[in-house]
């Protein structure tokens, strides 16, 4: 697959990987991203905390499935791999863990390349959560990962992109090509005990890119689990799922609620 060129990268809008990188406080981001999360932070002031806690769920999720026994993983709408992404966190506990990182947007495929040029267990794909059989049956994925065995599927901070019509065609999808005693783990932003306004600020925000965003409550996350069975502590504001010593810990956002599912 060709590295996508700067003309294949649409900067006259706003785009949910670079604005990630940019609540993370990382460079690979342009001035529209920074206006949209200027919008964003107008609405939801702790958002770069969230983006933090986010980021720390992840590295205990990821723990967790090694800890499971999973090996193969695959990471999607991940955003850029840098330093505490997924491969990173699985390979320093499982080093022949095999990472395949997913976004639709081409910067993510042109920089992702070349980080991770010298990991021959790591690549990154261009492909839409939206098309699940293009993420499943993409033959550098397939390369990288066996249906055949246990995957760690990685939703952070991606199925509030979702209608809720779009659950079971694109979750459930990527739920029945998964081995029994795969996992997934997700997050999703939640309306629970936050102020209307703060999310309706966040969502217009949001609907100046191409990808909407839609809060919602707890019994309405839950349904991204259809088909899977929760481990313990089961589907919490994401800074009460096995929290870490480690991490930092200023008062909690409760903005994410998040889990982690196993395929029976």
């Amino acid at each position: 697959m060709e590295h996508a060129t700067n003309a294949q990268i649409d900067t006259s809008r706003p785009h949910v990987a670079r604005m990630y990188d940019y609540y993370l406080g990382g460079k690979d981001n342009f001035q529209v991203d920074r206006d949209a999360v200027a919008a964003v932070e107008a609405a939801m002031p702790e958002v770069r905390q969230l983006a933090r806690e986010n980021r720390a769920f992840l590295r205990r999720a990821v723990r967790f499935m090694v800890r499971s026994g999973i090996r193969q993983f695959i990471d999607i709408g991940a955003g850029l791999p840098t330093v505490g992404n997924t491969h990173e966190i699985a390979q320093q506990a499982a080093p022949d863990a095999q990472v395949v990182y997913v976004d639709k947007d081409p910067i993510v495929l042109a920089h992702g390349r070349a980080l991770l040029a010298t990991n021959e267990l790591t690549t990154v794909v261009t492909a839409d959560l939206r098309e699940p059989q293009k993420v499943i049956g993409n033959p550098e994925v397939r390369e990288l990962i066996d249906f055949d065995r246990p995957v760690g599927v990685m939703l952070i901070a991606m199925t509030h992109f979702l209608r809720t019509d779009e659950f079971d065609p694109v979750i459930g999808a990527l739920r029945d090509a998964l081995a029994p005693g795969s996992y997934l783990a997700a997050t999703h932003v939640t309306v629970d005990n936050h102020p209307a306004e703060a999310v309706e600020g966040v969502e217009a925000a949001y609907r100046a890119t191409p990808t909407p965003i839609y809060f919602r409550r707890k019994d309405e996350i839950a349904e991204v689990f259809a088909g899977f069975d929760l481990v313990e502590p089961g589907l919490v504001t994401i800074d009460q799922w096995c929290p870490d010593p480690a991490d930092p810990a200023p008062e909690a956002t409760r903005w994410l609620i998040g889990g982690v599912g196993r395929r029976p």
